[in-house]
């Protein structure tokens, strides 16, 4: 596949890292030639120093023959621009751009990026995705990752066993004959560094990070039984009232029993949240400050959100928050190197935008029927959910006849209104929804499983 990219940013960067990995042909356009010159450095890419919405530009980077251009500069409008000019001069099958201002984005105007409009087949928005995010991870506190698939009706849960799992040390199989009604299946562990699709003779242990796939009704039970079903809290603290903060105070507010208190450093900022939000108290401070932080109400809190502009703000502020006694803290990080920093300070979730975004995209990018993915430690694996075409290598076998490859596991079928954690004797129909744990390695034969194509090989 030919893949032009406009921006070489922190997210036009990661989608041309997935992207190059496998093999595509990808071109990145960007005016800064530091960027350029950076990413075609660490990365098997083209780079093109130039603006990324001028037709002779895109010329240069070969959009004549480009299957798709994503459009994820920092500007809204060379965006949406870009994406005109590969529909209207050069006829680029498929548009991706990212959206940020909220103004594009509102009900009002949903038929703005209609192709009669601002031909434009998929609008990412990384405030609203990452929003999102956050909210769904508030709602879960046993999780530190919570992704719906299959309409909602299957989450894809990642929880760190504590030492004391009640669970810790049994065999995956064990948990099956131990629980057979739990409708929940283990498909990845995290152990030491290293991520593996463990067998059912594996055994869990406490201080493992694993992937859970469970039906929605039965997330509260499963958290139960991996010990790590906890309460929701009712207090929240929030430092940084910009889109995202704004997103998800907004959304908090509809939660019912929940009271939220916002920390803004600017003070235009904190005056136009106060008059935006009904239920929440706005402050107008540094959330570096310990006597603003008592102000907010921090040490009678249950969930801190470090949510502001400032990786090593949010960073900072969380330790802070830990060491008020906060239960829980989820902080807004885009530099990875932070990583390193958050068992020592004890912040329990890093929500990174550029990874929510890429996941978006992924959804689209892939080849074949496949409708949404999500992207697992940076990459390290993926969790796919995809329609089996009646073409499909899959169809009419038994799940233990299959010529599944290492590194991948079928998780759970979507079929009509009906749910399956299959066992090896379940036969997979055309037009079922299948959500796979997939390794790094095994992404292309996954594809392959579900190409439109008859020939898969």
């Amino acid at each position: 596949m030919k893949v032009i990219i406009c921006g070489a940013g922190r997210v036009g960067h990661g989608i041309a890292s997935k992207l190059s990995e496998e093999n595509n042909d990808v071109t990145v356009i960007d005016i800064s030639p530091e960027l350029i010159k950076q990413i075609t450095t660490e990365l098997d890419v083209q780079g093109l120093v130039g603006h990324g919405a001028h037709p002779d530009v895109l010329v240069r980077a070969g959009i004549e023959t480009a299957d798709m251009l994503i459009a994820a500069t920092h500007l809204d409008e060379v965006n949406m621009v870009a994406c005109q000019v590969a529909h209207s001069l050069f006829g680029v099958t498929t548009k991706i751009a990212r959206i940020r201002a909220n103004a594009y984005l509102e009900k009002a105007w949903r038929d703005l990026f209609a192709n009669k409009n601002m031909p434009i087949d998929v609008v990412i928005s990384p405030e609203i995705e990452v929003a999102r995010t956050i909210m769904q991870r508030v709602t879960t506190p046993g999780a530190f990752m919570t992704v719906p698939f299959a309409d909602g009706r299957i989450k894809l849960l990642g929880v760190r066993l504590l030492p004391d799992c009640p669970v810790a040390n049994t065999a995956l199989n064990q948990l099956t004959e131990l629980f057979p009604d739990l409708h929940a299946m283990i498909v990845g562990v995290k152990r030491e560094g290293r991520l593996f699709v463990p067998k059912g003779s594996d055994q869990i242990l406490g201080g493992d990070q694993i992937y859970v796939v469970a039906q929605t009704e039965r997330v509260k039970r499963t958290l139960d039984i991996l010990g790590r079903n906890e309460d929701r809290g009712r207090k929240v603290v929030m430092i940084g009232a910009g889109n995202i903060g704004l997103q998800v105070a907004q959304q908090l507010e509809e939660v019912p029993g929940i009271r939220v208190r916002i920390i803004e450093r600017d003070k235009e900022t904190a005056e136009q949240a106060a008059l935006t939000l009904k239920r929440t108290v706005v402050l107008h401070g540094d959330g570096l400050s310990r006597q603003t932080l008592v102000e907010a109400g921090v040490r009678e809190a249950d969930i801190a959100l470090l949510l502001s502009n400032d990786d090593r703000v949010n960073v900072l502020a969380a330790g802070l928050a830990n060491e008020a006694g906060v239960r829980r803290t989820l902080c807004l990080v885009n530099d990875r190197t932070l990583d390193l920093l958050k068992e020592p300070l004890g912040i329990d979730v890093f929500i990174d935008p550029r990874e929510t975004t890429i996941s978006t995209i992924l959804g689209q990018v892939r080849r074949g029927r496949i409708v949404a993915v999500q992207t697992v430690e940076e990459g390290a694996a993926e969790v796919i959910e995809a329609i089996a075409l009646a073409t499909s290598p899959l169809v009419g076998k038994a799940v233990r006849e299959l010529n599944i490859p290492g590194g991948v596991r079928v998780a759970a079928i979507s079929r009509g209104d009906s749910l399956e954690f299959p066992t090896g004797d379940f036969v997979i129909k055309a037009g079922d929804h299948v959500i796979l744990f997939v390794e790094k390695n095994a992404v292309k034969d996954v594809e392959k499983m579900f190409r439109v194509s008859l020939d898969y090989v």
